[in-house]
């Protein structure tokens, strides 16, 4: 009896690159053990088998692009085969674990830049694909502006670990380093930081990030440098709102769950964004147009032990306050258990930064590309408010809203604002 084995939901991701096969003909594999891997332009993600078995056939090689459906092995029967770990498949888990160790080394040093006149080697995707090589070596790579491809791997079957990118880039930074005699500038013409060697000064030790901070990071940079970012600061007055949250959430708890305050902003971003579409949009790709969105789907950031993620509330328009407080929590500890799938956080429309009761007055978030606007908010504090008359306590709520000046201009974040603040005035704004 023999099971196709194929890619399963990865989200909307289409022809992605398989960068490494980790089984082998022959090879026994339990249900849910790693198959392949699969690189992104946002993200490295690991297949699991969904069956158990012996390795018949292999249908995919490094190198190849594959989608949802795809065939990507074949297994004959079912916890069959030599399970002892002699197979090759024990080897490439030794294998792993060698790496592991190694790349725990410390960081290679900042590049020292060339020459103006010695323009780096290009690094190719090509390079990338075909290279043998774990993901966090690859983004090891990438970050040095390596070429892996002109790296031979010191590693089990050729495979290349960090001291062979790190030795690499000594063996060709340094000549380009003495030659250039002065210094030059970075990507996009910005001075480079220069390295510092810290440990005379004191002890140190060098901490890999997360898995999390490693891929979020460069999309965020990027963002930062391709996006005209401004912040508009507003205040809103929610003494009412979190009045009726209170009596809500005291009901919720009887019923397992929790009703935040992020609930009611959920609600009242959707009634903004459908009177403000520009919000919910996208810049085209020709730079000329906006992609107009006439769905309403809610990212949240939520902090999690490895990092943090943002999961999406979809059709967020379609819900009432119960119900996105439900999907809240769900989402949320999903995200603390590891446990979010990559259709979980994708497709917002519009994102949500909450520092809830940490603390803060006011902060910049970074625009989640291609979305062209971000919500920050910070912890609500009682203040003095003139009513007319005399001033009054009430429980005010920092908003912080950064846009992406392409496609919002300030007098239309301001109104914006201006919405939110008037909707969050009064629970009943809401159900209009």
């Amino acid at each position: 009896m023999t099971t196709d084995v194929k890619v399963p939901d990865i989200g909307d991701f289409k022809d992605v690159p398989v960068v490494t096969v980790l089984v082998s003909v022959g090879d026994t594999v339990a249900k849910e053990d790693p198959l392949i891997e699969l690189e992104s332009d946002k993200a490295t993600m690991e297949v699991p088998s969904s069956a158990a078995g012996k390795v018949k056939e292999i249908k995919v090689s490094e190198g190849d692009k594959v989608s949802e459906g795809d065939l990507i092995l074949v297994l004959e029967g079912e916890g069959g085969g030599d399970a002892s770990g002699n197979s090759s498949g024990g080897e490439t888990k030794e294998e792993t674990k060698q790496e592991a160790k190694a790349e725990k080394a410390p960081e290679a040093p900042k590049p020292a830049q060339p020459a103006a006149a010695e323009a780096p080697a290009s690094v190719t995707d090509t390079g990338f694909s075909k290279a043998h090589a774990s993901p966090s070596v690859r983004a090891f790579a990438r970050n040095l502006g390596v070429d892996l491809a002109k790296i031979n791997g010191s590693g089990r079957k050729g495979r290349i670990l960090r001291d062979d990118v790190t030795n690499f880039f000594k063996s060709t930074s340094a000549p380009a380093a003495a030659a250039g005699g002065g210094a030059a500038q970075g990507g996009m013409g910005i001075p480079p930081i220069p390295a510092v060697d810290f440990s005379k000064f004191g002890p140190v030790e060098n901490v890999e990030m997360s898995r999390i901070k490693k891929i979020s990071g460069p999309a965020l940079h990027r963002s930062w440098l391709n996006i005209p970012h401004v912040t508009h600061n507003e205040e809103a007055d929610i003494t009412e709102l979190d009045q009726y949250r209170k009596e809500l959430d005291t009901e919720a708890k009887q019923d397992g769950y929790r009703v935040t305050l992020l609930s009611f902003i959920v609600k009242a971003s959707v009634s903004a964004l459908k009177k403000h579409w520009e919000f919910n949009s996208s810049i085209h790709p020709d730079g000329d147009k906006l992609i107009r969105k006439d769905f309403y789907n809610i990212g949240f950031a939520a902090d999690t032990p490895n990092g943090l993620m943002v999961p999406v509330i979809k059709d967020a328009d379609r819900k009432g306050i119960v119900e996105i407080s439900k999907e809240l929590g769900d989402l949320s500890a999903q995200a603390r258990e590891g446990k979010l799938k990559g259709p979980d956080m994708q497709g917002a429309t519009f994102t949500i930064s909450s520092l809830g009761g940490i603390g803060g007055t006011s902060f910049t978030p970074i625009v989640n590309a291609p979305e062209v606007a971000i919500l920050g908010l910070t912890r609500s504090k009682m203040a003095p408010v003139w009513n007319g008359s005399e001033f009054v306590p009430r429980n005010m709520l920092p908003m912080s809203l950064s846009y992406d000046h392409r496609a919002v201009d300030g007098a239309l974040a301001a109104r914006f604002c201006a919405h939110l603040k008037y909707l969050l005035g009064d629970a009943r704004r809401l159900m209009l």
